[in-house]
């Protein structure tokens, strides 16, 4: 109690004292804010005060209780989340599918793995931003069918006779969005 009484007759109390108050303060905020995000039982009873804590002990304690739970009302920043990848913009999956449009190969030749692989990759990613487009999938309407109509052929076989086997269909269709796009030039300039 000499402790409180000095201190509201305006002594001032020496700064490591001070240090200590401030220390535990903080400590008891960052405690009650740990045990606000900690999974507890909703009917679990608070812990009884200690009978044999001194009275100065529990003035002290209720000062730093009002000090923390004062400090865990202010508001505080959340830390951001960090974002899930977003698919790529149409206009890179694009380039990357232009990139294709001077390559080609002879199927059965034993050239077209690399080839038809690589744009099959390149038609599954541009479907992927264009859907994933602010302008929305109604927005490119003609292409996303058109690569609808490819993958049903396809299927889930990605292999080089299969691909092979829909050398035109692929090639056909990366050439079809190639015009589309030379045409909306909004979309990947």
């Amino acid at each position: 109690m000499l402790v409180r009484t000095t201190a509201r007759d305006g002594i001032r109390r020496p700064t490591a004292a001070r240090g200590l108050r401030a220390t535990a303060v903080a400590m008891l905020a960052a405690a009650a804010l740990a045990s606000c995000t900690q999974d507890t039982p909703q009917d679990a009873a608070p812990a009884p005060a200690s009978p044999s804590a001194a009275p100065a002990d529990n003035a002290d304690n209720a000062d730093q209780a009002e000090q923390a739970e004062q400090a865990a009302s202010e508001p505080t920043e959340e830390p951001a989340l960090p974002a899930e990848p977003a698919p790529e913009a149409v206009r890179d999956a694009f380039a990357t599918l232009q990139a294709t449009l001077n390559d080609t190969c002879t199927p059965g030749a034993g050239d077209c793995a690399y080839f038809l692989g690589r744009v099959t990759q390149e038609l599954t990613e541009l479907d992927e931003a264009m859907r994933a487009d602010p302008k929305g999938p109604g927005h490119f309407k003609q292409p996303l069918a058109d690569m609808k109509t490819l993958f049903t052929k396809l299927g889930t076989d990605r292999s080089t006779p299969h691909l092979e086997k829909h050398f035109s269909a692929i090639v056909g269709t990366r050439d079809g969005i190639n015009t589309w796009m030379q045409d909306h030039p909004d979309d990947y300039r």
